[in-house]
């Protein structure tokens, strides 16, 4: 199994019968690749609302109602973006996985036609998150990521974790104006219980139990997942868009230098995108990869190469916090 160092923000101070039927036409519209624009944006929030009102317990669900018109205003499909600031660029993407500190107020007057998710890490804590010292003082914690010095993992398994994502997290993210949770470091948990199993056995599956907390408690809310393949088929059906990241290029950190993927594991990162397609075919598989922004033409083939996977691409700078637009 593949591990990847992932780019996460950086902390500062700090929806039976006709309905089921309608689901399914809604949701099939969204899982057609991004490379036919004009099929390819969310429903509006506000029709989701009212969609979502009458199938009150069902899960989140995106459609077509608002295709044609985001079309006419040049929306773009898809942003990750961890800047602090809350740059109107954002406004020109039709969904965004952004810090779920930023300041959304500066957006409002393009919330009828985006959607926006707060990030949230499941698997692992920023020492500078204002809860990191009760999850210590709690015994949640266990050693630090090598990648993050200054993250450490956290006890998927433990209920007080489980409660504090559900009752005080999510529920944070969510009043600050965001549409659903942009899920992170469930790669994490495979890589404990695979280091030490008789110490880290059951991560896997509480972090599936966590993640299917998150749907019971917030039917009505999208949910994005990074990669977390080994967790993926757990949950099929609990959350609707996965992210594969660094999925055809990447930046190594240490020559600073942007790459191509091995075949190995671009082929390897693919079949696990289909895969989780497979299992759930309301799932609309995402990419994002990394590249010099100032390289036009590079970022032109990865474009085209991810939406001919079917994948709803992206292409940034590592840190995030640069809005790199697309071709």
């Amino acid at each position: 199994m593949k591990f990847c160092k992932r780019v996460r923000p950086r902390n500062r101070s700090l929806a039976k019968g006709e309905i089921a039927s309608l689901l399914r036409r809604g949701r099939e519209v969204w899982r057609l690749p991004m490379a036919r624009e004009e099929r390819a944006h969310l429903i509006s929030r506000r029709q989701l609302g009212i969609l979502l009102g009458i199938i009150s317990c069902a899960p989140s669900l995106l459609g077509a109602a608002q295709l044609s018109e985001k079309r006419k205003k040049g929306q773009i499909p898809f942003l990750v973006y961890y800047g602090a600031s809350t740059d109107p660029a954002i406004g020109a993407f039709a969904l965004a996985a952004l810090d779920s500190d930023l300041n959304l107020a500066p957006l409002d007057r393009f919330r009828r036609d985006a959607t926006y998710l707060g990030y949230l890490s499941l698997s692992e804590v920023h020492s500078g998150r204002p809860y990191f010292v009760e999850l210590a003082a709690e015994g949640l914690l266990f050693g630090a990521n090598a990648n993050w010095p200054d993250a450490r993992f956290i006890d998927l398994r433990h209920e007080n974790w489980r409660r504090r994502v559900v009752k005080d997290l999510v529920p944070g993210i969510l009043q600050k104006g965001f549409d659903g949770v942009f899920l992170d470091t469930l790669d994490s948990a495979e890589f404990l219980e695979r280091q030490d199993p008789s110490r880290y056995g059951g991560m896997v599956e509480g972090a599936a139990d966590l993640v299917r907390a998150i749907r019971t408690a917030f039917p009505g809310i999208l949910i994005m997942i990074n990669r977390g393949f080994a967790v993926l088929p757990l949950i099929a059906g609990h959350f609707d868009m996965v992210l594969g990241e660094s999925v055809r290029t990447t930046f190594d950190a240490g020559t600073g230098r942007y790459s191509f993927v091995s075949e190995s594991d671009y082929e390897w990162q693919r079949q696990q995108l289909w895969a989780a397609g497979g299992r759930d075919p309301n799932l609309q598989p995402f990419s994002l990869d990394y590249w010099d922004p100032n390289d036009k033409e590079n970022i032109a083939k990865i474009y085209t190469e991810e939406r001919a996977n079917g994948f709803v691409p992206y292409v940034a700078t590592p840190d995030l916090t640069r809005i790199v637009p697309p071709p």
